[in-house]
């Protein structure tokens, strides 16, 4: 019997994994004039951060977001639901700022203010001082487990925990009063919701700029996914200079590298080392990198050192670098239209949400119908509707309200004392009964106004006077 079992259909086929194993980096510590302002940002953000909830204003935390009573305490500002507009136009200002600022210079954000940038560039000083620079951390990593090995990593997740902890609780402090949070943390009595932020935003943290870092960016974050459509070849990016640097090779200081036909990169990969993403900039822009300009700094110590110009990687744009610009051209190629009706569009709405903002009447009223009781017969010829006037006092000081109407010949109003009493940013609720002779109006639906005024002018010194409309019901 012949045996006709098919053969392997794998002979002579290649396998590729659809997935890359991650291999951990190791970024190498660098200094100079980029790596000064990345710290720069770091001081500056962190500082801002942690510090903030703690400022305080009118004896009340200065930067408050009380979800529990739906106000928002913005330094001086007291911001109500009804203000959703303002939470909409820094929506807007924030996508435009964010075109804008990568049209001109790239993944600045990304590089500089990131969260996950600024938490890596943290941990990574932590891992840094506790285990040692890159060399000695690989040999780490790479050596047997010792007692030493054990001790180093406990006491570099202990701090990056300690860290991610306190950061949590900072997050939550945003939203509940921090030295009250402060108080139920010390006393044990913190409550479930309080429990799981700080532990959910920590564990974040920890996970995000600890042990994932990189692969955040690579394929997490979108953003790094569609820069490529706000970019055009007068965008400023981080950029090898491949007519100065090729061929490359290595060499020492004394070799004349004309003679020997060498370009100015010497090869020592020292651009590899220091990326946070771990990518090689001579192989071009890519999308995984976040132009922090590490590489920049890196390559600038090199030239240093081999008595080159500095500049073989660096800001630059693409046009620039293949057509030799001068700085005066590049600054001149930025200003084209694109940024031009960018820079435009952002300064109007930033002058129409600011005028907005100080123009904006710190009380609000909502004239709410009773549902229970729309319309009714008072009397053999009146009608009575009952209403529910709520109003809110967005200023930190009492206003007193005096309140009237109009709209219907002869209407009526039965309202508790005024004038209408209402504490600095809260809101009261007042009932409000209306009558009128039945045959002052038309069946069906009248138009009516409330008119709600203020004794005290706002802070601004500007009278305070609102009317809403509502409908008296002849049935």
């Amino acid at each position: 019997m012949n045996d006709r079992s098919p053969q392997p259909a794998t002979a002579g086929v290649q396998e590729e994994s659809l997935y890359e194993i991650r291999k951990k980096i190791y970024p190498r510590a660098v200094s100079g004039r980029f790596a000064a302002a990345r710290w720069g940002f770091v001081w500056l953000t962190q500082i801002v951060f942690y510090g903030l909830p703690w400022l305080m204003w009118n004896d009340r935390q200065a930067m408050l977001f009380d979800l529990v009573n739906r106000k928002f305490y913005i330094l001086g500002l007291v911001l109500w639901p009804q203000d959703i507009v303002y939470l909409t136009v820094l929506l807007i200002i924030s996508a435009y700022s964010l075109f804008l600022f990568t049209a001109v210079a790239g993944r600045v954000w990304c590089g500089y203010a990131c969260p996950q940038t600024v938490y890596t560039e943290i941990f990574l000083w932590i891992e840094r001082k506790v285990e040692g620079e890159r060399g000695a951390r690989m040999k780490l990593d790479q050596g047997a487990t010792t007692v030493r090995k054990v001790r180093l990593k406990l006491i570099k997740h202990g701090l990056w925990i300690a860290l991610a902890l306190w950061t949590g609780f900072t997050f939550v402090g945003y939203f509940t009063p921090i030295r009250t949070l402060g108080g139920e943390v010390v006393a044990g009595m913190l409550g479930p919701w309080e429990t799981f932020w700080i532990l959910f935003y920590g564990f974040a943290t920890y996970g995000n700029a600890g042990w994932m870092r990189e692969q955040v960016c690579k394929y997490m974050c979108p953003y790094a996914r569609f820069q490529g459509v706000m970019f055009d070849p007068d965008t400023l990016i981080i950029t090898y200079d491949q007519g100065r640097g090729e061929p490359r090779g290595a060499r020492n200081r004394t070799v004349n590298a004309k003679a020997k036909g060498l370009g100015d990169c010497v090869d020592c990969g020292i651009c590899v080392q220091v990326c946070p993403t771990g990518i090689d900039i001579r192989k071009g822009l890519q999308y995984e990198c976040i132009g922090c300009g590490a590489c920049v700094d890196g390559c600038n110590q090199v030239m240093d050192k081999m008595g080159y110009g500095r500049g073989l990687i660096r800001y630059s744009t693409e046009n620039a670098v293949k057509k030799h610009y001068t700085e005066k051209q590049v600054v001149t190629h930025m200003l084209r239209p694109r940024i031009l009706i960018y820079t435009g569009l952002l300064l109007v709405i930033i002058a129409v949400g600011a005028y907005s903002l100080s123009a904006r009447v710190p009380v609000k009223v909502n004239v709410l119908r009773d549902r229970g009781n729309v319309s009714h017969d008072a009397s053999a010829v009146e009608v009575e509707n009952v209403y529910r006037l709520k109003i809110m006092n967005t200023e930190e000081r009492d206003h007193h309200f005096r309140i009237t109407v109009s709209g219907l010949k002869g209407l009526r109003m039965e309202i508790e004392n005024q004038p209408i009493s209402v504490g600095p940013a809260s809101n009261r609720v007042v009932p409000v009964r209306l009558r009128a002779v039945r045959a002052s109006g038309e069946t069906g639906s009248n138009l009516i106004r409330f008119e709600v005024e203020s004794l005290e002018p706002s802070a601004r010194g500007t009278p305070i006077r609102i009317s809403e409309k509502a409908k008296f019901i002849i049935p």
